[in-house]
């Protein structure tokens, strides 16, 4: 059974960057489409960006467009966010999810297999 621990979390000054990691164990990351997901307080959980099991399809949202990057590292059976020129708005819980399909859905319905999440905090 495939299961995912999300760490790199923390807190971070407008403007910084952090770097999100994504490990599997029980199954191999790359039978899987891979998205990341935030949830704010009071606030439902919202797609961030997500990476196709063929490579084809690579998507954000809008609000990271330009700053975030999702890359797959296979040997490490890891899944990574990059995360630059962070804002306030940014703060959230960040959650990596599997789905065993190749391509992406913005939808959190659509993926079957969560991590715990990681707080990610900016803040001056």
């Amino acid at each position: 059974q495939l299961q995912l621990v999300e760490s790199g979390g923390g807190l971070v000054q407008p403007g910084g960057s952090l770097r999100l990691s994504c490990a599997a164990s029980g199954d191999n990351l790359d039978y899987y489409t891979i998205g990341w997901f935030r949830q704010a307080p009071g606030k439902e959980r919202e797609g961030v960006s997500c990476l196709s099991t063929s490579g084809r399809s690579t998507t954000y949202a809008d609000a990271v467009e330009g700053r975030f990057t999702i890359s797959r590292d296979s040997a490490k059976n890891t899944v990574s966010l990059q995360m630059n020129t962070l804002k306030p708005e940014d703060t959230a819980v960040y959650f990596c999810a599997a789905r065993q399909y190749i391509g992406c859905s913005p939808s959190a319905l659509a993926y079957n297999d969560w991590g715990q999440g990681t707080q990610v905090t900016v803040s001056s």
